[in-house]
């Protein structure tokens, strides 16, 4: 290593030109790197969509949802496989483990899914098998609204979305509120009946005269002439010319027994902005593009459109995840630089200028290496980047700051600058490898965190490992070369000059100031280390006792402000579509006039999307106005569950849009089993103990909601008397529900083709044309009341199965001000009275309950990894079993600090977050023992007595221990207190979303640190007295006799 160093600084300008080049990469770097508010995350879920319409949950459980689980369970690396079953469709989540190679489990479903095809009903639709990302959830809604005719909405919503999606940083756009186009064919049954017309003639009849029909070229000795018969229909009034019927000389016309016109199907969802009937455009970026450019250019589009659409559209943009992702990175950029220079400050007062620039050099200079490697490694610029970060800033000028201030003191001897920072960087070289060293091995172990908090907590470590060892480069070889240029020998303070030499030399009584103080006290302690030892380990252990009866509980994820509120409307009931959109508008005009809320995006549904509750009916999205100008979103949802709590018939849940990994409902129990009885009698019983409970509230459950459907019973003997089938009734009443489909043409104006649909008139659409339905059959006209009876069923809901078990899952939220991690452990003590065994039912509580608890096992496995990989190290570089467990007895001591700070701050002890911070601290306090011990161990090596080689120790390393430490905690003080200084607009705030994140973790570093820096200050000098005075004793006496 010194041959290296001596080569290094003998082409000390070699190195400075290299460092001018890496500055200069690296502000290409941080100008180009693609900037992003969450990491983009590759989740293991792969995702089954079969649709088969008119399908029961009960047969697309039993024909669809058994050959597909017969060929999926066995595929490699499946974790946890659950299916839904509903009203035409089955889907099938996949979830693989998080070191599966998720394109070859993408490739392996889908090769079994073909498999499955062959034992599908007929009817079945293409399975689709795509993986699921969160980089596919929108970063924007573009809204189109006003007054103007359906079919104009829909065509500008159209034209506006092709132009976004030529976008090279978009994905793709979904429109939502957009009705299916149709061609609607509105039968006149009567007429229909008199002409003797059944369905099957209908739709063979329009099939055989709209079709391509194909023709090659006409060549002969006339010459070659192209052929075509146009025989496909692309226009209604063509549509409705077609012949249904011939007899003799007579044909029956399509406009003789039906009307004819470019319809919509029915409303299942619908769409407002403010009020306002509109269209929403989700859009969805390309992984790895740059958020803020492409959403930027997304706004530029929309703004242009403006001049080209046609009057009385509107078009809104909201949700815009850019304008976060802009706030979020200013504010922890304004972190960074604030950091910085209270570090800087702080140098600059105890080092001097010189010293502190040569310092000070160490932070761009890692940040910059540190983020040119981040950036060839195709990561972008995110929170958790930013945060490690502010957090690396008081750890990486560790190395600088002791090399620094080791070569100041011999440049203060005489030594030339040369000799002085040769001298500092071989001498210091080894115990700064090893502080870094042992830093690095905390982190490592994070880099393979499992599951989707580990995809998201990875940047962490990975930027902290880039950053910290390129300090190291920056400490051994980039800081000594500059500072041999800058350096002169022997300009120094006088009164400095004798301190130093005063620590050197043990005449501790010339020592003033602070320093003189420390020493005095170091020397009392020396005198009684056992007192002392005990006195601190009294303290720490008072503080647990404290913090176990005064702390406030332990969470998973912090609770963070959001810009995004949710609010669920509930109602049960066989309701239309008219009334769930009347009761969501009630909703709406309660909150319309709320001044913290910028834009309101309201939905309603036939059929409640995704993992939503079963009686949803719709949703508001609501964007708050900036966090500075209102109350917390969730204050601002409490005022919302107020106004509207005297609505008659529906149930109004609020909840704020969830960042970072996990959400959900606070419990979320799920019961597992074979019988579907045992498992409703068992969620009886565990909902009728949550509605006793004061403290829960929003508590539901996945059963079947109460509700009458009509089942058309077929006597499939009596049907084949009249010569009739199942087939020919079933078309009939699709006629009077949603339309029979006989075929499919192309509009001129459209780019794809619509089905044309068959109808009976909007009068003849209810229950009682069931029973005057007739049937052509070879009879003659028939009344399917002849052999169809119309009876009323509890209404079936959907069927769901984990791993081929019936589910069913119980949610509930915590009321203000509970704890949520508390309260389920609670319930689940209260559980144990239940005989689950007797009943079959296996209950778990998922969500961010179950995250935590396998969090908290990966984080204890990783730090006891970290304290093995350290113990290694440390053992290396002393060659001690006590001193290496002296240092690692400064980890566990210093995580009272972490209590305390924590308790004094007014947070729970975060399981991700005040875990991570935890393993962060083991890292850093471990480095100024390292140093201490060092020079403790050359001090006594060179023939110094124990107790004093303790105290010139201590008078020589006080300072740079003191500087590590505090531009440590000085550097994180922002994050903890929730400061944001704008240095550039003159800004200053506290408690900015940005800065919630990482308060947990911060105070956990900078309260463990700080009580670490009093145990490496007082404590540890009496632990290596404690046992080298003994031996020293009987060294002493060997000699004398």
């Amino acid at each position: 290593m010194n041959g290296f160093i001596d080569a290094v600084l003998s082409r000390r300008r070699t190195v400075v030109m290299l460092f001018v080049l890496i500055m200069m990469m690296g502000t290409a770097s941080v100008l180009s790197i693609p900037k992003e508010s969450n990491p983009d995350i590759t989740v293991p879920f792969v995702y089954v969509s079969v649709v088969h319409t008119g399908i029961s949950p009960e047969d697309a459980d039993k024909l669809i949802y058994k050959p597909l689980e017969k060929q999926l369970r066995g595929i490699d690396g499946l974790k946890e496989m659950i299916s839904t079953a509903t009203y035409g469709h089955l889907s099938i989540q996949l979830e693989f483990y998080t070191d599966t190679d998720i394109d070859q489990a993408l490739n392996d479903v889908r090769v079994k899914v073909d498999n499955a095809k062959g034992e599908l009903p007929a009817d079945t639709e293409e399975p689709v098998v795509m993986e699921i990302n969160v980089a596919l959830f929108p970063v924007m809604v573009v809204t189109l609204s006003g007054s103007v005719d359906e079919n104009i909405l829909y065509l500008a919503a159209d034209r506006l979305k092709d132009r976004i999606e030529a976008l090279p940083g978009v994905l793709e756009v979904n429109i939502r509120g957009k009705r299916e186009q149709i061609g609607e064919i509105i039968i006149d049954p009567a007429r229909m009946d008199n002409y003797g017309l059944s369905l099957g003639e209908v739709a063979t009849l329009f099939s055989n005269n709209s079709l391509l029909v194909p023709s090659e070229d006409l060549d002969n000795t006339a010459g070659r002439f192209g052929v075509k018969v146009p025989g496909q229909i692309n226009d209604i009034r063509s549509l409705m010319k077609m012949p249904v019927k011939q007899s003799g000389d007579n044909v029956v016309l399509f406009e003789d027994i039906a009307v004819g016109r470019l319809g919509f199907k029915d409303q299942t969802t619908g769409a407002q902005v403010n009020g306002e009937q509109a269209v929403a455009l989700e859009i969805k970026k390309r992984i790895g593009s740059n958020i803020i450019d492409t959403l930027d250019s997304v706004r530029s589009l929309a703004q242009e459109a403006k001049s080209v659409l046609p009057d009385g559209i509107e078009i809104k943009v909201l949700q815009d995840e850019s304008k976060q992702i802009k706030t979020m990175l200013n504010d922890l950029f304004n972190s960074v630089l604030t950091s910085t220079l209270l570090v800087m400050i702080l140098i600059l007062g105890s080092l001097g200028i010189r010293n502190s620039i040569l310092v000070g050099l160490a932070i761009p200079g890692a940040f910059l290496m540190a983020i040119i490697v981040l950036s060839s490694l195709g990561y972008t610029m995110n929170m958790v980047v930013l945060f490690a970060l502010i957090l690396s800033v008081g750890m990486l000028v560790d190395g600088a700051i002791v090399i620094t201030e080791y070569a100041d003191r011999r440049l203060a001897e005489g030594a030339a600058p040369m000799t002085a920072y040769r001298e500092a960087s071989q001498r210091m070289s080894w115990p700064i490898i090893a502080s870094t060293a042992t830093t690095l091995a905390v982190f490592l172990p994070l880099l393979v965190w499992p599951d989707t908090v580990g995809e998201f907590m990875k940047f962490l470590p990975l930027t902290l490992l880039f950053t910290l060892s390129a300090s190291l480069i920056m400490a051994l070889i980039v800081i000594p070369a500059i500072g041999t240029i800058l350096s002169r020998a022997g300009h120094h303070d006088q009164s400095a000059l004798k301190a130093i030499e005063a620590a050197e030399s043990g005449q501790f009584e010339e020592l003033g100031g602070f320093a003189g103080a420390y020493v005095r006290l170091l020397n009392k302690a020396l005198h009684n280390p056992w007192k002392v030892t005990v006195g601190l380990l009294g303290a720490v252990l008072v503080s647990f006792i404290i913090y176990g009866s005064l702390g406030h509980g332990t969470e998973f994820f912090p609770d963070v402000d959001a810009d995004v509120g949710m609010v669920d409307i509930r109602a049960r009931g066989n309701l239309s579509f008219a009334e769930r959109e009347e009761l969501v508008h009630g909703v709406e005009q309660r909150v319309y006039d709320m001044g913290e809320i910028k834009s309101i995006y309201t939905s309603v549904f036939a059929s409640p999307p995704g993992d939503s509750a079963q009686d949803l009916i719709g949703r508001l999205q609501l964007e708050f106005v900036d966090w500075e100008s209102r109350r917390p979103a969730s204050d601002v949802l409490n005022d919302i569950e107020d106004r509207t709590r005297d609505l008659p018939g529906i149930i109004v849940e609020t909840r704020k849009q969830e960042g970072g990994p996990g959400g959900g409902a606070d419990l979320q129990l799920q019961l597992t089993g074979n019988d579907p009885e045992k498992l409703v009698g068992m969620l009886e019983k565990v909902r009728a103990l949550l509605e006793k409970d004061d403290d829960l509230k929003d508590i539901r459950d996945d059963r079947p909601l109460e509700g009458v459907e009509w089942r058309m019973l077929i006597d499939r003997e009596a049907a084949a008397r009249y010569g009739a089938s199942v087939s020919s009734i079933g078309a009939l009443i699709r006629m009077t529900t949603g339309g029979q489909i006989i075929s499919q043409f192309q509009p001129e104006q459209a780019d794809e083709e619509i089905d044309v649909v068959l109808r009976y008139p909007p009068g003849q659409r209810n229950l009682d044309q069931f029973s005057n339905i007739n049937v052509q059959t070879e009879q003659g006209k028939i009344p399917a009341s002849n052999f169809m009876t119309r009876t009323p069923f509890q209404k079936s809901g959907d069927i769901i199965r984990i791993d081929g078990k019936r589910r069913y899952l119980i949610q509930a939220n915590v009321r203000p001000g509970v704890n949520a991690a508390e309260k389920i452990k609670e319930i689940g003590e209260q559980f144990k009275e239940f005989d689950w065994v007797e009943a079959g039912v296996t209950p778990k509580f998922r969500g961010d309950f179950e995250q935590m608890a396998s969090t908290m096992m990966f984080l204890a496995s990783a730090f006891g990894v970290a304290i093995f990989l350290m113990v290694t190290i440390l053992v290396t570089q002393f060659n001690s079993f006590y001193q290496a467990g002296l240092i690692m007895s400064a980890i566990v001591l210093s995580i009272a600090g972490v209590l305390m700070g924590l308790l004094i701050r007014g947070e729970p002890f975060g399981v991700v977050m005040s875990g991570v911070g935890v393993i962060a601290l083991a890292g850093i306090v471990v480095n100024n023992n390292i140093v201490l011990i060092d020079t403790y161990n050359y001090v006594k090596n060179s023939g110094v007595p124990p107790l004093e080689a303790a105290l010139r120790t201590g008078a020589m390393r006080m300072r740079p221990v003191l500087l590590t430490a505090v531009t440590t905690v000085i550097g994180l003080m922002p994050m903890v207190l929730q400061w944001n200084i704008d240095l550039i607009h003159q800004h200053f705030s506290v408690g900015a979303p940005s800065s919630q994140w990482w308060t947990q973790l911060s105070t956990a570093i900078a309260g463990g640190l700080t009580f670490a820096t009093v145990l490496t200050l007082v404590l540890t000098p009496c632990l290596l007295v404690l046992r080298d005075r003994k031996k020293h004793a009987a060294d002493s006496g060997t000699a004398s006799h």
